[in-house]
């Protein structure tokens, strides 16, 4: 014998299994050298223990005791991703049933090991090439497993396990599925690559299979009864070129985790898009629900700024207090008053009530308002035609009137200029002078034009018969001040009346709190969409479970091929990020088409970037976190186990 060190050396090995609380142990006691360019068959009936054994040696078992070196490297007791990175660098697996992927192409498989060790595309392309063109297959290189036979799916296994050029090639009963003309060829590619310096380690039961080796190694029950004497002679041997991980390997490796959960998600594309419907209806809610919440906001808010946003407004009565009569608290004397408070610019003393007015045969009922000149400012609401009445007109009260664009309509239906003609209320007759701008439905739902608008003196004078006020509009300079100013007038009232029988409302404040009230509308809109979301994620969890499941014996042949537990994480979160990604982004077209079908039945809705960003960046973190469990789970597969499968 040759004096080199072993490459793989066992020394007292046992593995110990338990069925049920009962020990069993499939190998016992072995200790076996196997050296650099040997070809070796580790023969042995069913159940003798000879798979388990080949599993320890090719790192996809570990031992329960004893010492394994490989190379002089003690390697019992190495984790998970140092015996990947042995299995990537070190051996080559093929296996009786193939193990092929399904849904890849004999190409595709056979450049999954050069993935798992950084290998760039152009390369690993190259190489899978190469090898399926020597091994006489090259023709069949795009072709599924199920399009291929036997023979060929072998050779695929083969090439697949020299693809990245290791140093032992484990061929696990390789001829067992196969006829013999088959058999005989895998078992001539197994002797011409041994020829090229290649240890061969070959586990059968069939006694013609061992022959071709030159090294016989008999086990039965977990034991080595028998190993025939090595030769002399051992050629140089073929070490793999070791290679680590880049940035750009694992940019590699996540393009094609991409390209195999597209894949996978392909195959069994209705139930996909089942998983994709939470995610789309959720994200789809989270839009929808949150623009018309938007645009109900905005449609409030629209309505109270028409009122005007810097505003205070004086009602008569106390706080808390209610009637169902007029309370006469408010004069026409406290509004000359207030035009002395500092950052007040128009006062507007306002009478109100509602009264018939008569144009020829025509009776209408409708607000009568009396109120100052300054009214079309505070109110910022401009005249449409014709102009609105002067403190001339106040001082003399003059029986002129400014029709509301409803009642001009009602009263001279077929005279978009009625300024000229009369109107009467209370008998009186009153000259219109102009017709304001519309101005449309209130923040409380009322009709803002259907409303006629005289001097307030003449209001209560000829109209009401009473000199107090309904209300008091004071429009302030500084809105930054309208607080300060608030409270000079809250205390100049006071000081009048010697009591506080009045209220003053400030719009900001209502403002302030119809946005509060809206947002809080707006949370509860989104809350409740946002459960879609959840129940979505529960969906890609589930899904992704059953594909683990489904998927156990892929699993098993990554890990075979050297995928480390993050490759195995990456492959299954990908997948369920995709579906985020996917569900996302239809969710978000979907929303928008919703909110633009609502909007065509008047309700307004307001889109905006951020609820669709968030949504959409929810959408792939609820993929994110929901698949991580069932990648954990695959990650964590044992690999013996996982290729046992069914």
């Amino acid at each position: 014998m040759s004096n080199s060190r072993a490459l793989l050396e066992l020394a007292s090995v046992s593995r110990l299994y338990r069925s049920g609380d009962i020990p069993v142990k499939a190998i016992d006691d072995v200790s076996l050298k196997v050296w650099p360019g040997e070809f070796v068959a580790i023969m042995g009936q069913s159940g003798s223990g000879k798979s388990t054994l080949m599993n320890v040696i090719g790192c996809l078992d570990q031992p329960s005791s004893g010492s394994y070196k490989i190379d002089g490297e003690e390697v019992t007791g190495f984790d998970g991703d140092r015996l990947a990175e042995l299995r990537r660098q070190m051996f080559g697996f093929v296996f009786q049933r193939y193990n092929l992927l399904k849904t890849a192409t004999a190409e595709e498989n056979v450049e999954m090991p050069a993935i798992y060790a950084g290998v760039p595309r152009s390369e690993r392309l190259k190489r899978a090439q190469f090898l399926l063109a020597k091994l006489g297959i090259a023709d069949r290189a795009d072709h599924r497993p199920s399009e291929l036979s036997g023979g060929q799916q072998q050779r695929t296994a083969i090439a697949r396990a020299l693809m990245n050029d290791p140093t032992v090639i484990l061929a696990d009963e390789p001829t067992g599925a196969l006829d013999s003309k088959s058999g005989e060829e895998v078992l001539g590619l197994l002797r011409l690559l041994h020829g090229d310096g290649r240890t061969i380690i070959i586990i059968t039961h069939d006694a013609k299979v061992a022959a071709y080796a030159e090294r016989v190694v008999l086990i039965h029950d977990g034991k080595i009864l028998e190993d025939s004497p090595q030769r002399d002679h051992v050629p140089m041997l073929v070490g793999a070129e070791r290679r680590r991980d880049t940035a750009t390997a694992l940019t590699s490796q996540a393009v094609e985790a991409a390209k195999t959960a597209l894949r996978a998600l392909s195959v069994n594309l209705f139930r996909t898009v089942l998983t994709l419907l939470g995610i789309i209806i959720g994200v789809a809610s989270v839009v929808t629900m949150l623009a018309v919440g938007n645009g109900s906001k905005q449609k409030v808010l629209d309505q109270i700024s028409a009122m005007g946003t810097n505003l205070l407004s004086v009602r008569p009565g106390a706080a808390g207090i209610r009637s169902s009569g007029d309370i006469a608290t408010l004069t026409l004397l406290d509004a000359d008053a207030l035009t002395e408070v500092p950052n007040i610019d128009i006062v507007v003393p306002e009478r109100s009530g509602r009264m018939t007015v008569r144009s020829g045969n025509t009776d209408y009922s409708t607000s009568i308002s009396g109120v100052g000149v300054g009214y079309p400012q505070a109110r910022d609401w401009p005249i449409a035609v014709g102009s609105f009445f002067t403190a001339r007109d106040v001082d003399s009260y003059a029986a002129v009137a400014v029709l509301g664009k409803t009642v001009a309509d009602t009263l001279f239906p077929n005279d978009p200029h009625p300024m000229g003609n009369y109107v009467l209320m209370r008998n009186i007759p009153f000259e219109v002078i102009g017709v304001m701008a519309p101005k449309g439905a209130s923040s409380w739902g009322g009709d803002q034009d259907d409303a006629v608008f005289v001097p307030v003196t003449t209001s209560v004078v000829r109209l009401f018969g009473k000199s107090y006020l309904s209300g008091i509009t004071l429009k302030v300079a500084n809105l930054g001040q309208i607080n300060a100013t608030e409270t000079t007038v809250v205390n100049l009232l006071k000081h009048r009346h010697g009591t506080e029988d009045f209220r003053v409302r400030n719009t900001a404040s209502i403002i302030e709190t119809a946005v509060e009230t809206q947002n809080t509308l707006t949370i509860l809109l989104g809350a409740v969409a946002a459960i879609s979301l959840l129940v979505g994620g529960i969906g890609i969890m589930n899904i992704m479970l059953v594909s683990v499941t489904e998927r156990t014996r892929e699993i098993g042949i990554r890990m075979a091929t050297g995928a480390r537990v993050r490759d195995v994480l990456m492959q299954f979160n990908t997948e369920a990020v995709i579906v985020g990604l996917v569900g996302g982004l239809l969710g978000l077209m979907l929303g928008v088409l919703a909110g633009w079908i609502i909007s065509l039945f008047g309700v307004r809705v307001v889109f905006t970037v951020t609820p669709a960003i968030v949504a959409f960046a929810c959408a792939v973190a609820t993929g994110l976190v929901f698949g991580y469990l069932p990648a954990k789970k695959a990650a964590r597969l044992d690999p013996v186990a996982a290729l046992s499968a069914e």
